[in-house]
């Protein structure tokens, strides 16, 4: 039988109890806490519509200490004092208890309409492979910072990867607070740091460039490789969009009048991509097809072409750039707009970045042409102050 010990319920005292005592709280009457063998429990017991209900509120420790379980048992007290009944209550709450597996499909199916195609794939991906196998069983509710910490950490070795799942973690915990499945504010994503993820920077130099102009023109006469795909390489070169934004190119977003393409639904949303005269040459050039909508024309009937990743490699060796990414295009167009002279704002213009910090990258490269004007000026006022140039030191 446990022994019954009468004092204010403190940090102190809910600490010094014995196995097996139970401390009934003198400042407010049906609230107290036991011991058995483990961690001490706090519990409020009351008479309720007639009977005597005993209702435990939670074990000691985060987030229950003695000052959170008091105010609990206050707010029990005034339910009460309402005529509503804990038990019920706290029943019904536990009949429906949404797994972290149910809430993810709940998820996908309300929150994923908002999302675009490739996302929303990517999403589904990263749940399936990643969130449900570490946590599909538990309550949303019960997700802790612990829980997200560790699902973090364990996928370390691809730091990009798990940061990108932290994020959609993030977005289903607040999805589903909004949907009153979790209480609010209490994400377990929010204070947890990401890894740092080390920018890969490679931009094609000048003689880069003429290398793979002049494999791109071999291969063309050669027709070892397909004309869209030479095409798709060649255009993202000289436009800096992304991938998807060429290969699901369609004929009716293009103005060749205007040197424009009007993208109507991009990463960032509606976007302009302007063309200089050599990448409207290139699109002149293409065959169309009048049953296939597409520039970039793929296998089947009015497709895209879905992989350039095979003949780009096959190109890239041919160029010797073993090293560079189709997406390094995208980036050497931006540097070679900045060895040019042009500002931040205009690169961001050009590449349709919709916030400065994402051009931001491109700092370094817009020192150039002031560093080579700074040069100039120099040589030009040494010239005039001593009639000649000074000779380089070596």
């Amino acid at each position: 039988m446990s022994a019954i010990v009468h004092a204010r319920i403190t940090k102190t005292t809910v600490e010094r109890l014995l196995p097996d005592q139970v401390l009934r709280d003198t400042d407010r009457a049906g609230f107290g806490v036991r011991r058995r063998q483990g961690p001490a429990s706090y519990f409020l017991q009351k008479r309720v519509q007639g009977r005597v209900r005993w209702i435990t509120i939670g074990r000691h420790g985060a987030p229950w200490t003695a000052e959170t379980a008091r105010r609990q048992a206050t707010k029990l007290l005034g339910d009460i004092a309402g005529g509503g009944d804990p038990i019920v209550t706290q029943r019904a709450q536990k009949a429906l208890r949404v797994t972290v597996e149910e809430a993810a499909e709940l998820f996908i199916a309300q929150y994923g309409v908002k999302l675009k195609p490739r996302t929303l794939k990517e999403y589904k991906r990263l749940l399936r492979l990643f969130v449900v196998p570490a946590l599909g069983k538990r309550p949303i509710e019960a997700v802790s910072q612990s829980d997200v910490t560790r699902l973090h950490v364990e996928n370390a070795p691809c730091p990009a990867q798990a940061n990108f799942i932290l994020a959609v973690l993030s977005k289903l915990l607040s999805w589903a607070e909004e949907f009153g499945l979790r209480p609010h504010n209490s994400n377990s994503c929010r204070r947890i740091k990401k890894f740092r993820v080390g920018r890969r920077e490679r931009y094609l130099t000048v003689e880069e460039f003429a290398r793979l102009g002049a494999v791109l023109d071999a291969l063309e006469e050669s027709g070892e490789e397909s004309l869209y795909a030479l095409a798709a390489v060649r255009l993202l070169a000289l436009t800096g969009a992304r991938l998807n934004e060429v290969l699901e190119l369609k004929w009716r977003y293009v103005d060749l009048s205007r040197g424009l393409i009007f993208l109507p639904d991009s990463k960032t949303g509606q976007k302009p991509i302007r063309l200089s005269t050599q990448a409207c040459s290139i699109l002149s050039r293409l065959p169309r097809l009048g049953s296939n909508d597409h520039v970039i024309v793929g296998r089947g009937d009015g497709a895209h072409l879905v992989n350039l990743q095979k003949p780009w490699r096959r190109i890239r060796t041919r160029a010797a750039l073993h090293d560079v990414r189709l997406h390094d295009l995208r980036h050497s167009f931006a540097s070679i707009a900045a060895a040019s002279g042009a500002s931040l704002p205009m690169i961001g213009k050009l590449l349709g970045h919709t916030q400065p910090q994402t051009t931001a990258r491109y700092a370094h490269l817009a020192d150039d042409p002031i560093t080579a004007l700074n040069q100039d000026v120099g040589n030009r006022i040494a010239a005039a102050m001593h009639g000649s140039l000074p000779r380089a030191v070596t």
